[in-house]
């Protein structure tokens, strides 16, 4: 229960204190770092990589810009940019520092060093100046954010003019019979498989039921335009089980 006077959110499918959320993420993500990538490939049967794959396609990284990567711990967004993008150099801002220990350790980021810097901060509050981007990332992390309108106003901020964001999310299937079949195969396999592989069930339901309260395409392609984007864009992956989001800060 919460003080009629609190404004509050959601966490998963329990309504919390706004102030609480974070902390409350925070533990998942604390919980579950040292498993979350075998975890995505269990999860996705590895689907989640050519998903990535795509949004770096469609992202076309160039030389010389500079990436920011945000809820980016692990690093798989940041190593696919730099791989493309000689001469580039990111920036990958996690919450929780765990995430980003099980990034530092992967075998790319020490080959990446020299272009890649770790941060431990807040996506709704960017401990960067304004105009200090050419590209903001977010990979299955926005819906996991206590006020997304403004995790969407900083990324504005902090992109250059011309700068661009690219949001990479679970979404929602345009057909009930297949989002039927995809939430029985949520509810009923994934939280069983974060107990067995990662020992936590708790943080798998939550991030089951994360999904399902997160908006739309539709609306949140209209959350991207209110924060101050442009030509904004999405594309279905997998008939929209995830969705990629475009926008651009003109």
């Amino acid at each position: 229960m919460t003080d009629g006077s609190e404004k509050t959110t959601h966490f998963g499918f329990s309504e919390v204190a706004e102030d609480q959320k974070a902390g409350m993420v925070h533990g998942v993500f604390s919980n579950v770092a040292s498993k979350y990538d075998i975890m995505n490939d269990v999860m996705s049967v590895g689907i989640h990589r050519l998903w990535k794959d795509a949004m770096m396609d469609w992202l076309a990284p160039r030389a010389g810009q500079r990436l920011l990567d945000v809820a980016g711990g692990t690093g798989d967004i940041a190593f696919r940019f730099l791989k493309r993008a000689p001469g580039a150099d990111a920036v990958v801002l996690d919450m929780t520092e765990q995430m980003l220990i099980a990034g530092r350790k992967r075998a790319e980021a020490g080959q990446m060093a020299d272009h890649l810097d770790w941060v431990v901060g807040d996506a709704m509050a960017l401990p960067f100046a304004a105009n200090s981007f050419d590209v903001y990332t977010i990979s299955f992390g926005i819906r996991n954010v206590t006020r997304i309108g403004d995790a969407l106003s900083e990324a504005f901020r902090v992109l250059r003019p011309g700068g661009r964001l690219m949001v990479l999310e679970f979404s929602q299937l345009p057909n009930d019979g297949l989002q039927k079949a995809y939430d029985a195969y949520s509810f009923n396999v994934i939280p069983r498989m974060g107990k067995l592989i990662a020992g936590d069930r708790d943080s798998y339901q939550y991030l089951v039921e994360s999904i399902r309260k997160f908006p739309d395409q539709q609306k949140f392609a209209a959350m991207i335009r209110d924060a101050g984007f442009e030509n904004v864009k999405y594309r279905n992956l997998s008939l929209g089980i995830a969705a990629l989001h475009s926008g651009w800060k003109i």
